[in-house]
């Protein structure tokens, strides 16, 4: 029996090989795709994410990739077995506060298409939201991260920023998968999200991973694999356990 497939989905300035450590800790129970995008809008990568995988597979995203996970499986909910959301909320419901965010968001991407992009990655890995990431987690991200266009990186903030997707609260009802919704213990603001969207979805569970912020994943990788591991073997049906935790 073929293994159960795992598409990855990763953040804003991000790569596909930001999610190969936890792949790679996966082992051979499960055959990993970590997308990287080729588009630069919203719409786009929702097609993209639909058409990297397989029906009956699991769909694992972080951040923007959460949210970019979440439509894809709101467009086909039959289409996936397991759905994992790492720090990611349904929208910003007031209207007042998602226009500030989209002003927000359009004033950092005019900032970004007049800069280099070593001036972009930097004043991004200085937000507060990574203030857990080490030295090596950001100096690991920062080749992906440079290898972007600023100009593309402010469209797609345009595109996809929390100020221009639309909430989708009263949608989360119609996944028809279990959904796994962690964060990190001091990430509190998705948390919050991540409690309160279970209460919205039929078969959810909340984890979140302790000594992390934002990118558990990366952060505290060897626990956020056995959480992800242990939800993809009980809804893939797989029965296999983390190397080493046996």
């Amino acid at each position: 029996m073929e293994a159960p497939t795992v598409t990855f989905v990763p953040g804003f300035m991000q790569r596909g090989e930001a999610w190969e450590p936890v792949a790679a800790r996966l082992g051979a129970s499960y055959r990993s795709n970590c997308l990287d995008f080729s588009t630069w809008t919203f719409e786009e990568r929702i097609g993209e994410v639909l058409n990297a995988t397989e029906p009956g597979g699991a769909l694992v995203g972080y951040s923007m990739g959460g949210r970019l996970a979440l439509h894809a499986a709101l467009c086909d909910p039959p289409r996936f077995s397991a759905l994992v959301l790492v720090g990611v909320t349904a929208g910003i419901e007031n209207q007042r506060e998602r226009e500030e965010r989209r002003r927000s968001d359009e004033s950092l991407a005019e900032w970004m298409e007049r800069r280099s992009i070593e001036e972009v990655v930097d004043r991004w890995e200085h937000q507060p939201v990574f203030a857990t990431q080490s030295a090596t987690v950001r100096e690991g991200q920062r080749p992906g991260r440079l290898s972007h266009d600023p100009a593309r990186l402010a469209g797609l903030l345009r595109s996809a920023g929390q100020g221009a997707s639309p909430p989708v609260w009263e949608r989360l009802g119609t996944l028809s998968c279990p959904v796994l919704l962690t964060a990190g213990e001091q990430d509190r603001r998705y948390a919050t999200a991540a409690r309160r969207m279970a209460e919205h979805i039929e078969v959810a569970r909340v984890r979140l991973v302790s000594d992390a912020g934002h990118a558990p994943q990366l952060e505290a990788p060897d626990e956020f694999a056995r959480l992800l591991r242990e939800f993809l073997d009980e809804h893939l049906g797989h029965g296999a356990v983390i190397d080493g935790d046996a």
